[in-house]
C-alpha cells in the first residue's frame, strides 16, 4: 500500500498556534536536493490519517509538493504531540532518494 500527502509551503511569518487553529500542521522536510530543511503545513486531517497507516522511520510515503514542483519519497522522521492533550504539534519528514 502506498501512502500519499500532499503538502504546501509554509507561510513566511505564519505563527504555529495559528496554523493549528485553521486545522494545519506545520513539517519539515529534511534532505530535499541536498538543501536545507523545507518548512511545510499538512492539513490535520490528512496527518491523522498518516498516522493511523505509517510507522515513524519504516513506512515510505510519497510527498507531494506543488509549489515546489516536488515530489518524492520520504519517511515520517518524528511525530511531536502534545503532552496533555495528546494532539499532534509537528511532523518532520526525511527524504530518502537523492533527486
Amino acid at each position: 500500500m502506498s501512502l500519499t500527502v500532499e503538502s504546501k509551503t509554509r507561510p513566511e511569518g505564519s505563527k504555529p498556534n495559528a496554523l493549528r487553529r485553521s486545522g494545519l500542521i506545520p513539517a519539515n522536510l529534511y534532505g530535499h536536493k541536498g538543501r536545507e530543511s523545507i518548512s511545510l503545513v499538512v492539513d490535520a486531517k490528512v496527518v491523522e490519517r498518516l498516522l493511523k497507516a505509517a510507522a515513524v522511520n519504516k513506512t515510505e510515503i510519497e510527498l507531494n509538493i506543488p509549489e515546489l514542483e516536488w515530489t518524492g519519497k520520504t519517511v515520517l522522521k518524528e511525530v511531536q504531540t502534545h503532552p496533555a492533550k495528546g494532539t499532534v504539534y509537528h511532523i518532520s519528514f526525511c527524504a530518502t532518494a537523492k533527486d
